[in-house]
Order: structure tokens, then sequence, then C-alpha cells
């Protein structure tokens, strides 16, 4: 799933924003001005999602939720609580729709003829190497 579908589904509509003061960027606006947006999403009481994707967005993002359920993303890197709303809202939305793709199964491979003929080879000189360090025998004869 990508990020135009969730925007698509306006899931952004169920985003609970708060905003705060930020130890970010600002100079002197840090002590007076509220810049660092915070964005909670209930994965539980979302009524866009179905109940398989709010299950493997539990499963897949259980790290990145708090005690209460909810998905929790805060930004304050920008000087203004706009910026840090923007940025905290992709930060949501390509976080939600990564843990909602699924990944391809990988399928091993083994080793290329190439790397068994050059394993065997390196095998071979190095065997030949300890072979010259023995030396001459000298009790025969």
């Amino acid at each position: 799933m990508d990020i135009t579908t969730l925007k698509d589904r306006c899931i952004e509509n169920e985003f609970i924003f708060s905003a705060s003061r930020s130890s970010g960027p600002g100079g002197q606006n840090v002590n007076k001005v509220n810049t660092r947006a915070e964005i909670r999403f209930s994965i539980r009481d979302s009524a866009l999602l179905s109940d398989s994707e709010k299950e493997t967005l539990l499963d897949r993002l259980s790290r990145r939720i708090n005690s209460e359920g909810e998905l929790l993303i805060i930004s304050q890197s920008e000087r203004s609580q706009l910026k840090n709303r923007k940025k905290a809202v992709e930060k949501m939305l390509s976080m939600i729709a990564a843990a909602l793709t699924e990944s391809p199964e990988r399928i091993p491979t083994g080793p290329t003829t190439q790397s068994k003929t050059e394993r065997l080879d390196n095998k071979r000189k190095r065997g030949n190497l300890k072979e010259l360090r023995k030396g001459i025998d000298d009790t025969e004869g």
C-alpha cells in the first residue's frame, strides 16, 4: 500500500494533533511558541482500516504503540508548527504504508558454478603451498 492510497482513504481525519514546546531549532522562539507537533492514531478505533489491516499494524508497529494502543509520532525539527505537523503526517503515513506493504517471500539460491570452481581452485592452491612447505625428506635412500 502506498501513501496516496492512505490519503485517498482520508485516514488523516482520524489523527489527533497536539502541540507543545519544542527543544528543536527556533532561537528565542523555542521558549515562547508551541512548535512541536504530536500525532496520535488509534489503530483499534479506526473506522477506515479492516480487521486484518489493524492486526498487521498492531503486530508490525508494536514497538511504536503506547499503552493506550495509539501510534505516536513526534516532529520538532522545524521552526514552525505547520512544517512540523506536515512532516509528522508524512512520517505517519509512510510508516503505516510500509507496515501494510507485503514483502515478497525470499527464494533461497544455491552457490553459482563460478563460485564453486573458485572455491575449489583456492583450496587446491592452498594445498599446493602447504605441500611445498614440507621440504625434502632425507631419510629415504
